[in-house]
């Protein structure tokens, strides 16, 4: 019989973290939920205290906490080794379907069969994210005093365009503040109970057999030095390769500046990554934004992965002198890579200090009141989908400091509309899945453009 402490073999770990990588479908929730059920339930490498506490510790980080929390797992089980292969193969398969799906969008969008299918996958992706909506608030609102600030940032974000990350700094110092005061107010809820007996990674750190689990400023500066290194380094040689006025470059700090704000999940940085990209740069059109969203909706890995979409148009469209499909393929990569780097920068850098965090409340405070504001980003997510899905035309209307997209009553996309709604009440009343909501509206929108022609 094993002995509970004895180390899993690397090449088991691999193919476990590629199974999950390939099974991981259904968003943030859906994703921690598999990797729950593999790591904790039939594999029995990390107990359930545990894993809950490094995906507190993941949430309480800007970036997908999903791919941070496979790449904590992988780091306690074989070191910088183990959390870089259980990242990679968290984000690949889906980054890899992800970059020939933007390249099959770039070339073939005008075919009207293609056209067809965005135009009913917009219109459930409105739902999918009116879902979102209802199900983070159902978890982050238990109190007044939270749906005040989901609230605010509507309001902030919605009325008077107030930067996300200020909304998300904000709120983390009325949590931070918060659980002095009130803790009852932002204190978050424990998790089930521990199932019986002792998993691999709780008797091997009980028993002090894993010495790579102890923080020292050395490591620390070290882990620091080579990780922005490594986040830098395809940016600079952009820089010397191209001049700082390419696309490549700017997409290179655009979105490792969207690496340190995406607190809360891709849902609530969607907005921002769309103000930017769509009105800022000019890199894609409201309705491209959208149909990126509906692909990475679909296919595996973490729902930020509609940056490589983005990424991969940016550069196939504005990477003269590249040729367009270099370009976009570079953009792609760029992307990603700035967008994913910095999480294995902060997992190899704060997960020594993790156990330290067990139980602070200025910590939970911070979250939960974070966690509360984004649902109000979130809900802004919506009401702009909804006004680009269901009216084609709009008006800009500004008042004291307040500045709105109005739409145009008379450009009302009626068939949109009713694909929208059905497909909320597919998910809300029925309870069907994201990907047979999806599929099903992207069936009826080839088939109405099929009959009518439009």
């Amino acid at each position: 019989m094993t002995h509970p402490a004895a180390p899993i073999a690397f090449r088991e770990a691999l193919r476990t973290w590629a199974r999950i990588g390939l099974l991981s479908f259904g968003g943030p929730a859906g994703q921690i939920a598999t990797m729950h059920r593999i790591l904790v339930e039939e594999k029995r490498w990390i107990g359930e205290a545990r894993f809950l506490h490094a995906l507190n510790y993941c949430m309480l980080l800007p970036g997908p906490e999903a791919t941070q929390l496979a790449a904590y797992v992988g780091w306690l089980l074989h070191r910088t080794l183990g959390g870089i292969a259980a990242g990679v193969l968290f984000v690949l398969p889906g980054a890899l379907v992800l970059v020939a799906l933007s390249a099959l969008y770039a070339g073939y969008r005008d075919l009207p069969a293609v056209d067809a299918v965005f135009f009913g996958v917009k219109a459930a992706v409105l739902a999918v994210v009116v879902e979102a909506v209802i199900r983070i608030g159902r978890r982050a609102l238990g109190n007044p005093a939270r749906v005040a600030l989901a609230a605010l940032a509507f309001i902030g974000i919605f009325l008077f365009a107030v930067p996300f990350p200020l909304i998300v700094l904000a709120a983390g110092l009325v949590g931070l503040v918060g659980a002095r005061l009130r803790p009852d107010w932002f204190a978050n809820s424990g998790g089930h109970g521990a199932a019986k007996g002792k998993p691999v990674l709780d008797a091997l750190i009980d028993e002090k057999l894993l010495t790579h689990v102890d923080p020292t400023p050395g490591r620390a500066l070290r882990v620091l030095v080579v990780w922005a290194a490594i986040w830098a380094a395809p940016v600079l040689v952009a820089v010397l390769v191209l001049g700082t006025g390419h696309v490549l470059v700017a997409e290179g700090l655009f979105f490792s500046k969207v690496a340190v704000v995406t607190f809360g999940g891709a849902y609530a940085v969607l907005a921002y990554v769309a103000q930017q990209a769509v009105d800022h740069y000019a890199w894609i059109e409201t309705g491209q934004m959208l149909d990126g969203l509906g692909m990475a909706e679909t296919t595996p890995g973490p729902l930020i992965l509609v940056l490589t979409f983005i990424g991969y148009l940016a550069g196939y469209r504005h990477g003269a002198p590249l040729d367009p499909a270099i370009a976009g393929v570079l953009g792609a990569a760029l992307t990603t890579w700035v967008t994913f780097v910095p999480s294995f920068l902060f997992i190899f850098l704060g997960a020594p200090y993790v156990e330290r965090l067990r139980g602070n409340p200025a910590a939970a405070g911070a979250l939960s009141a974070i966690t509360a504001a984004v649902v109000g980003v979130i809900l802004n997510l919506a009401v702009w989908f909804a006004l680009h899905v269901v009216f084609r035309d709009h008006v800009s209307w500004r008042f004291a400091g307040m500045q709105l997209d109005l739409p145009v009553a008379s450009s009302l996309d009626l068939p949109a509309l009713v694909l929208a709604a059905g497909a909320m009440l597919a998910m809300l009343r029925f309870k069907l899945g994201m990907i047979p909501v999806l599929a099903g509206a992207a069936a009826l929108g080839l088939a109405w453009r099929g009959l009518t022609g439009t």
